[in-house]
């Protein structure tokens, strides 16, 4: 890639212990000899975690992951929208493949610095020092691992950049793969197990982050004879070694103020704080909202979210990925089914009276078609499957943030990068393509449980987990896929998904009415920025079909 000369901004890390994330005092316009110090070394290591705030939870990491697939589509309003359809638009000029590129590489050249710089700092105790190159590894790790899915062969580069630099090449997919894997092979033996500052990488989420790339480069031209079993050697580290635990409830695991849950490994940060939060403010509770603040009995408010109407589930998503909702609680737990009303103004009258009152039901989404009958008996709006359109929808409730300032306030929550659910379907996935169907069945099992409705009785309890159940001979990439998307939906995989399986451009012809019509095979990777190749002067070839 070009290199530049970088303006970081380099947020210093107290080395007290805080409850939800890194204590932080803002520095611009620092030196390089300040970087140098015990002090600029702490700023720099935070500063490297800023590129997880502008992809996670925010519109250009989720527009380039989570739509234009089989399970979400493009709702009613926003931009971008050609990531969705696959059409022309979607090409070199594109603004979130360049911010995604550069944001990216902003990280990697700060994590270049700290591995550089930290061997030579005399007031910083050795273990300490450990623990921040380990922190740098794994975030330059992570940073690559993006790149690399979504561009294929980039540009790999180990040392701090301090100087513009205009030569620039490709490096093979291998190549950025090896280094990937031996920097999460030096962090894990630098992490330690926990931490007392939450958003910290530590030891289990550099064995996970490994797990996932070495699961991803198992079918991919670099793939390597033992990656599968690796990755599943991994996953069941993670959850046999440490204390992380499935919650009972799967709604606990996104409710509000309990983001740091025994459940999750990692988490991209957030606080209310613009300038904490960066360039990338987190509104993943904004987009994959509906439109109910002009319905009947309906205006906008705090627990109900600010409707942006981006993404929107297929009807793939809705009718076959959670068919089983008599036996499996996801799609109750996911999806928001009831409004109350909270408008006075707005309530339909009959015969000169309110239909109902505030506090009432105001819409229901009963997720099947009824009769008319049924339909015609409510006071309140039933919005059945067959009157979905791009404003109303199934709201994703797993990002709900009612502790904003206000409705026009980014969000405050932590985004989920990380957690024990998606490395038990590690753990399966892996084991099901090293041939070990059967243990890979007990780790789905384990899972779906999880989510097995709970009856009246214990007799109606026990049906729904024996229906809950499946055997090794059920298990394929398909039914991966499947509950892959039952379980992460929203949590910006699916894109990646789909490409390293191979499955992206079936299922999008298959189940994505907008992009289904458009998309190609080179679709499986995003195009080069063009300012990237125009600004080097070594030849740096662009992907192909862009």
């Amino acid at each position: 890639m070009k290199r530049h000369i970088f303006s970081l901004l380099l947020l210093s890390c107290l080395t007290t212990s805080c409850n939800n994330l890194l204590d932080e005092d803002v520095r611009t316009q620092l030196t390089g000899s300040f970087i140098g110090t015990s002090e600029g070394l702490e700023a720099a290591v935070v500063a490297a975690y800023q590129p997880l705030r502008q992809f996670y939870g925010v519109e250009r990491g989720m527009t380039t992951t989570v739509f234009g697939t089989d399970i979400y589509m493009q709702g009613s309003d926003g931009s971008f929208k050609y990531f969705d359809t696959y059409s022309s638009q979607l090409d070199a000029r594109n603004q979130y493949s360049r911010e995604i590129w550069n944001n990216f590489y902003v990280g990697i050249n700060t994590a270049n610095a700290i591995i550089e710089r930290a061997p030579e700092i005399t007031n910083m105790n050795d273990a300490t020092r450990t623990i921040r190159i380990g922190e740098a590894k794994f975030l330059r790790a992570h940073h690559y691992f993006v790149l690399v899915q979504m561009f294929g062969p980039v540009h790999i580069t180990l040392e701090e950049t301090q100087q513009v630099e205009t030569e620039s090449g490709r490096s093979s997919v291998a190549e950025v793969y090896d280094v990937i894997v031996t920097d999460l092979e030096d962090a894990i033996s630098r992490l330690p197990a926990t931490t007392n500052d939450w958003g910290r990488a530590v030891k289990p989420a550099a064995e996970h982050l490994l797990a996932r790339v070495l699961l991803t480069r198992a079918s991919s031209v670099a793939a390597q004879p033992t990656d599968y079993e690796r990755a599943a050697t991994l996953a069941k580290t993670v959850i046999n070694d440490y204390s992380y635990t499935l919650l009972p409830d799967v709604a606990e695991v996104f409710a509000q103020g309990n983001e740091n849950n025994p459940e999750m490994i990692f988490a991209a940060q957030y606080i209310n704080d613009q300038i904490y939060n960066g360039d990338g403010p987190n509104n993943a509770s904004r987009f994959v909202l509906m439109q109910y603040d002009v319905e009947p009995g309906m205006k906008r408010d705090m627990l109900n979210g600010t409707p942006w109407k981006r993404f929107r589930p297929t009807d793939f998503l809705l009718n076959e990925v959670y068919d089983d909702r008599a036996n499996d609680v996801r799609y109750d737990k996911f999806f928001k089914r009831v409004y109350y009303a909270n408008n006075a103004a707005t309530i339909p009258q009959v015969n000169g009276a309110p239909a109902y009152s505030v506090g009432d039901t105001a819409i229901w989404l009963p997720g099947v078609e009824l009769p008319a009958s049924v339909i015609e008996s409510k006071s309140y709006q039933v919005l059945t499957p067959s009157r979905y359109t791009p404003k109303l929808y199934p709201s994703l409730i797993k990002f709900d943030d009612a502790i904003r300032p206000d409705n026009q306030a980014p969000g405050v929550r932590d985004f989920p990068m990380m957690r024990l659910a998606e490395t038990y379907l590690i753990a399966a996935e892996a084991l099901m393509m090293s041939g070990q169907a059967e243990e890979a069945a007990e780790y789905i099992n384990t899972l779906r449980l999880r989510s097995a409705r709970v009856g009246d009785t214990p007799e109606e309890t026990e049906q729904h987990r024996q229906a809950m159940m499946v055997s090794p001979d059920q298990l394929n990439i398909d039914f991966i896929l499947d509950e892959r998307a039952r379980e992460l939906v929203g949590e910006m995989f699916r894109w990646f998904d789909l490409v390293r399986t191979g499955e992206l451009v079936e299922r999008v012809r298959e189940h994505n009415p907008y992009g289904g019509g458009n998309i190609q095979a080179h679709h499986v990777l995003r195009p080069i920025p063009q300012d990237q190749i125009d600004r080097t002067t070594s030849e740096f070839a662009q992907n192909p079909g862009y």
